[in-house]
């Protein structure tokens, strides 16, 4: 099985922040006449980039074809026009960290000199479809001091702070481009701009020149498809081609410094032939790299989907390190109890990422005089998100989270234990062991929710019914039918228990903060209001629950019974087989021992009990 983790030596491109206002893009553009979606700044860039051999081409076509109304290509957009603009020339100097902390993450830092004052300019590194590109392209004025003054709360200097931490800014490319451009006006208003750039990039430490002849057709959004057949015909005529690098990336090849492009969990690749230390690693791997993925979209915080999705790696993560404690590394304890603090710290931004996506809705909710009442909580709530932002930006940025990331690429780098017997059983030999041990504690909690009726005890089935679902999903294919339709039952359980603690936690917290010390500088018509709001989350947390079917229903019944008997006979061929079932060729390796399960189903099972409870130790709410 190749080695797990090469992907965490690569820190994967954000998602874009496609928000209007937070700074203009290259062209001040505005929307078709009559349509108000182009009244406000955008942040997106919309170009078409196309290399040429020649420039002299191009310049001939538009002089020969695209000037006048008259002509055929123009008519076809009313009131197209090409406007010649005087030449310019552009000097830009691109910038990142010395571990390229920009470039890993999917970004790119410009400084540019515009109608005599400094600029720097944010932009992602989304790759083009056909040589169209649709990025985020930021742009934030500088001092003379230049980045070492950038705003920290700025459109650019926000981004960068959060990407690049305390890490100190260093050039890297020289770019002097001269560029004669031609404006696309309709009626006498801009809507894109077509710009022939004949460039020179200086790179690396021996100064590696690149030439590129580059047109680039900047548009805003809502000309892309009028504009389209314009571009396609000075394409053809010219002899254009789709440009497959920007100017950044071409840069960087002739310095010979590949940054790679956004790594993906890879799948977990395993077979009936796999041992259990395989898939192990396998899992592991893939949720190690699902949460590189997601670091530079949390540090931006644009979209908070990022951070969620980082935070579940790290659940996913903790519960297989749990679930397979037995067959891995000793350090394998210490990166669970490691991953459990980043949890944490990600789970307080998540926490209020939440409460302020509800406060509309809880604003809704009540009568017209309570409403505005509740702003002063919408400005508490953003000010304890801000502060628990940059606690997390902190903890991303400190040697703790570093070592966490090094100490998961070493293990998984170094791949399944060999001496040990236990990593070298069968995986569809030990797994359904593995799954009945969570199915035995989910049902256990569920025996003791109905019995008590207690909130408390319905969290904690919602724990137990996590748990199961990720053991089962941890599988991969190697069951597929029966027993995902059974995970697929489990994780609407545990849906609907999420949506009663959801409502639950809600009213905890709202009486958290009317009882803390926020709550003392809070108007009484504020915590008044938000004591209708919090008794409204318990009622229907209460209706919830007196709603919620019989949860045994679901954790046993007859998809649970047809899931055992598939597992069961996965595993009963794969003793007769020796690891190899009907239809499959043999592998050349040796394949995974069979052993009796009972030689190792009590060790397994009490370190794993050993790590399920430090790990609610850490954290109660996990995984």
């Amino acid at each position: 099985m190749p080695r797990a983790l090469s992907v965490l030596a690569v820190l994967p491109r954000g998602t874009r922040a496609d928000r209007p206002g937070c700074g203009a893009s290259t062209l001040d553009l505005v929307g078709r006449p009559g349509d108000n979606s182009g009244d406000e700044q955008s942040d997106v860039e919309v170009e078409w980039q196309l290399d040429a051999i020649d420039l002299r081409p191009v310049e001939r076509w538009f002089v020969t074809r695209g000037s006048g109304t008259d002509q055929p290509l123009l008519a076809s957009v009313p009131g197209l026009e090409t406007v010649p603009r005087p030449t310019r020339r552009l000097a830009d100097s691109y910038f990142d960290t010395a571990d390229w902390r920009l470039g890993r993450a999917g970004y790119v830092l410009r400084t540019r000199r515009r109608a005599g004052r400094d600029e720097a300019t944010l932009k992602d590194l989304a790759p083009p479809a056909d040589g169209l590109r649709r990025r985020l392209e930021v742009n934030e004025p500088l001092a003379s001091a230049g980045l070492a003054n950038l705003d920290p709360g700025g459109p650019v200097g926000r981004r960068v702070k959060a990407l690049v931490g305390a890490r100190e800014l260093v050039q890297v490319l020289d770019v002097s481009t001269r560029r004669r451009s031609y404006a696309l006006e309709v009626r006498g208003t801009a809507v894109g701009e077509v710009a022939l750039d004949d460039t020179v990039i200086v790179s690396g430490a021996e100064r590696h020149r690149i030439r590129l002849q580059r047109v680039e057709v900047e548009v805003i959004p809502a000309w892309v498809d009028s504009l389209s057949p314009l571009v396609e015909h000075l394409r053809r005529d010219c002899g254009l081609q789709p440009a497959s690098l920007s100017k950044f990336e071409a840069g960087m090849l002739g310095a010979g410094v590949v940054l790679g492009g956004p790594a993906s969990p890879p799948p977990v690749s395993v077979s009936s032939t796999s041992t259990v230390g395989e898939l192990a690693f396998a899992v592991l791997a893939r949720d190690a790299a699902a949460m590189v993925a997601h670091e530079a979209g949390t540090r931006l915080g644009d979209d908070i989907e990022s951070l969620h999705q980082m935070r579940v790696a790290t659940r996913r993560m903790r519960a297989a390190l749990s679930l397979f404690v037995a067959v891995l590394p000793v350090r394998a304890v210490r990166l669970h109890d490691e991953l459990g603090w980043l949890a944490g710290v990600l789970g307080t931004v998540r926490d209020l990422d939440i409460q302020l996506a509800n406060l509309d809705s809880w604003t809704e909710e009540l009568a017209g005089a309570h409403r505005q009442a509740l702003d002063e909580l919408g400005a508490l709530l953003t000010t304890d998100h801000e502060r628990a932002r940059a606690a997390l930006l902190d903890a991303l940025d400190s040697r703790r989270y570093d070592r966490l990331v090094s100490g998961l690429k070493v293990m998984l780098d170094q791949g399944p234990l060999r001496r040990g017997s236990a990593s070298q059983l069968a995986a569809l030999e030990i797994l359904p062991e593995l799954i009945g041990e969570r199915h035995s504690e989910a049902e256990k909690a569920v025996r003791r929710a109905h019995r008590t009726g207690l909130l408390t005890d319905f969290h904690r089935l919602r724990i137990r019914c996590k748990r199961l679902r990720y053991a089962i999903e941890f599988t991969g294919d190697l069951y597929g039918g029966d027993v995902k339709a059974y995970a697929r039952q489990v994780a609407t359980l545990q849906d609907q228990l999420g949506l009663i603690q959801d409502a639950e936690t809600a009213a905890v917290r709202l009486e958290q903060i009317a009882l803390g010390e926020g709550g003392a500088s809070l108007p009484r018509a504020t915590v008044f209001a938000m004591g209708l709001v919090a008794q409204r989350r318990i009622v229907e947390a209460e209706n919830r629950l007196a709603k919620l079917p019989r949860a045994e229903h679901l954790v046993n019944g007859k998809l649970w019974d047809r899931a055992v008997a598939k597992m069961e006979a996965r595993r009963k061929d794969a003793i007769e087989t020796g690891g190899e079932t009907a239809g499959e060729t043999a592998v050349s390796r040796r394949p995974a021992r069979a052993r009796p399960v009972s030689a190792v189903a009590a060790p397994l099972a009490r370190a794993r009990k050993v790590a399920d409870a430090a790990q609610e130790e850490v954290d109660p709410a996990m995984p």
